[in-house]
Order: structure tokens, then sequence, then C-alpha cells
């Protein structure tokens, strides 16, 4: 499958905090999902992949091209939509469709207008006056009317209500089923993730823990509640991380099918994605 996104390496130093040498790619036709705490890394990872600040090291391509010095180029082609809407208060929705007209040659004037539609945003009100979800939604709007082949989502979704996330997420994945296009966003509304990405990456610390596809790793994943004494048992290899609490143990298991043949009297359950970065962050290693 054609890689959209690769990402080899990149790095960005700050003095308390380093993204570290992550690599991962996004095929096209796919939504990849960023998770991680605040601070991991996930908001530096996206600014350097739009070239918004600079690389340490490393290298990003986008449609196969470098993201520096293709970058005008590869802009046209990319949609982005922060976790705040960044467009001036006393501007109107029908302000942004002329001013955009003049900045993205692929601008269309009537895909936007039926977007504007389908949002129900009124074209002559000032923005100031629109809430927090239909903000988003003009921003999302903006990011979809020059027809681009890649979406990067900053926390898009946060602080909107349940029906406006679930049309923003039925979007992105009517989005893709032009297989040449794919998205990529960061959200720590983990069940969003869970519910559209085709592939999730954990950021920790700056670091890629792992970047996988996401029903091969939640079939794979498990968690075992046990006392120490069944902990000790577990084959070392099965175990990932444990948390500890007053009632006994819960423990983050690799091959949850071979552990539940080897122990079926065992309380072993699938693992979630906010499951697994509880106990990534939280857990101890094995």
């Amino acid at each position: 499958m054609q890689e959209l996104l690769t990402v080899r390496g990149l790095t960005r130093r700050y003095d308390r905090f380093t993204l570290d040498h992550i690599d991962f790619s996004l095929p096209c036709g796919s939504i990849m999902g960023l998770m991680g705490d605040n601070g991991a890394g996930k908001t530096t990872t996206l600014k350097l992949i739009l070239n918004l600040i600079r690389r340490d090291e490393g290298e990003v391509l986008v449609f196969g091209k470098d993201n520096i010095t293709c970058e005008r180029e590869i802009k046209e082609e990319i949609g982005v939509v922060f976790d705040e809407c960044h467009f001036s208060d006393l501007l109107r929705p029908a302000d942004l469709g002329r001013i955009f007209s003049q900045v993205y040659q692929n601008w269309d004037s009537a895909s936007y207008k039926a977007l504007l539609d389908r949002f129900a945003l009124p074209g002559r009100a000032e923005i100031k006056t629109l809430s927090r979800g239909m903000k988003m939604k003009l921003s999302l709007a903006c990011a979809l009317a020059h027809h681009p082949r890649f979406l990067i989502l900053d926390e898009a979704t946060g602080g909107l209500d349940p029906v406006a996330r679930s049309e923003l997420l039925d979007l992105l994945l009517e989005f893709i089923q032009d297989e040449s296009r794919s998205v990529l966003v960061s959200s720590h509304i983990i069940s969003d993730l869970e519910r559209i990405c085709d592939t999730i990456g954990y950021l920790h610390e700056g670091r890629m823990v792992f970047c996988q596809e996401k029903d091969a790793l939640l079939e794979r994943l498990g968690v075992l509640h046990c006392g120490e004494g069944d902990l000790a048992l577990l084959e070392p290899e099965f175990l990932l991380r444990v948390r500890r609490h007053q009632f006994g143990c819960d423990a983050l298991v690799e091959c949850r099918e071979s552990i539940r043949n080897r122990h079926p009297d065992w309380a072993l359950d699938r693992a979630t994605l906010e499951e697994i970065m509880l106990f990534y962050a939280k857990g101890e290693e094995r």
C-alpha cells in the first residue's frame, strides 16, 4: 500500500523536553490516531510535519516529498484543523471563502458553500457569535473546501458535544472513502480514536512506544486481574506492565488467547486503548 506520510527519526529538542527519533508511516486510505498524555509530543509532531517548527534531526515525507523543500506544493493538498479556531472573531464564514479562494489554487467555492449548508453555518454571522462546535465545523469546512488529500486534526473534537463529535467523526470516515486520502488525528478522547482509526500511535515522554494496526493491537493485548500469586505464575514473556492496588494486581499482557488457553480460570479481559495508555503512563515495567 502506498505511503502518504513517512516519518523517520524525527527529533526536536527543547530545554526540558525532547521528541526523540520517532518513526511511523501512514498509508493512503487510512486514519491514524496519535494518543498520549499532556506533554507527550503529539502537537510537536504535528507541527514538525507541517514545518511550523524546525526539526533537529530526521525526515518527513508527505506524498513522497520532503516537507521542507516541497513545502508550498505539499500544503496545497493538506487541510488542518487545530484545537482552537484561529480566524479573526470579526470575520464571517463568507469572508473566509473569499480569502481562501486567493490562497488555494484548488479552492472550490461551491463545495465550501455546500459544507456551510451541511453544518448549518450562517455565512453572514461574525465568528465571535458562533459556539465552539460551530467554530470547529467552520474550521473543518475551510480545511476540506480545497479538496485536500491529507487531513491533520489536533484535538479538534475536544469540548464538542457528543452529537457534534459524531458528525465530525462520520465526516472523517467519509473523507477516506477515496482511498488516495488519509487522516492523522490527535485526541485525548480515546473512544473517538477507537471508533475511527485504522492505526494507533502512542507517544509517551517524547518517544513512540508503539505504532500498530488498531484491531490487531486490541485483539492481542489483554488485562489480567489477579493477585500476586497468579502474577508470579504468568510466563514472563507475556507480561508488559503491572498496576498494583489494594485488592491485588492488574497486568497488561501480550497474547491474550494463549494465556486464556493456558489458564482458563483466570480473569482476563480485552484491553481498551484507554487501559493500554494508562498502563504505559502509570504502570510498572515488567
